[in-house]
């Protein structure tokens, strides 16, 4: 629903513009996604981005400075989102959060998004800081830190975690059958028997020298 103007001469609260402008850069954000995750970068021009959200082209560098700004702040958005979904969740629930995440298309967007190359280096600088920062926060879930003996181990586990993930949503897009088409509760046990074995909680880790 579009905001009515107000009435001439009379300003606009500086609140109701701060919720416009907030709207507005996240229809982009919203648009930006869906391209970037089904054509890629070089196969997005910022344009049908633009027209997608329905506004002017223009707005792209006022909320994010370029075309690779805004790629950038997609990909900020994927991994905080998967983040609050699965680092600040207890262990048992995370084979059912990882299952949501796969199974709804809405969701695996995000997935998707964090495998597609820029093409720009900068754009893909952050896209690998993004994801190592994830895998840093999923493998503490169980003990990880940086200095430990069993340190890198915890790590790669964690990433096998969201290489996964992120392998299970280019699949369930291309339609691959029967991953494409089991509902989301089928994914579950199968996805448990992957975190338990991977990424065990912390007491059941691997003891640290």
């Amino acid at each position: 629903m579009t905001t009515s103007p107000p009435p001439a001469g009379r300003e606009v609260p500086s609140q109701l513009r701060r919720r416009d402008s907030a709207r507005t850069r996240q229809r982009l954000l919203d648009a930006a996604r869906h391209r970037f995750a089904r054509n890629g970068y070089a196969g997005t021009p910022v344009r049908e981005v633009a027209d997608e959200a329905g506004v002017n082209v223009a707005l792209i560098n006022r909320y994010f400075g370029s075309k690779e700004g805004l790629f950038a702040a997609c990909l900020t958005e994927a991994i905080d989102g998967l983040r609050r979904a699965t680092v600040d969740t207890p262990q048992h629930m995370l084979p059912s959060i990882i299952a949501m995440e796969v199974a709804d298309p809405g969701h695996y967007e995000h997935l998707l998004l964090l495998v597609r190359s820029s093409g720009d280096e900068r754009a893909d600088e952050i896209r690998s800081a993004v994801l190592r920062d994830y895998g840093e926060a999923l493998a503490a879930r169980a003990g990880w830190q940086p200095d430990a003996p069993n340190g890198e181990d915890l790590l790669l586990r964690a990433q096998l975690i969201l290489g996964t993930a992120i392998g299970m949503a280019l699949l369930r897009s291309s339609g691959l059958r029967p991953l494409a088409s089991v509902p989301e509760e089928s994914l579950v046990t199968p996805l448990r028997d992957l975190v338990n074995a991977a990424l065990p909680p912390i007491s059941a880790s691997p003891k640290q020298a």
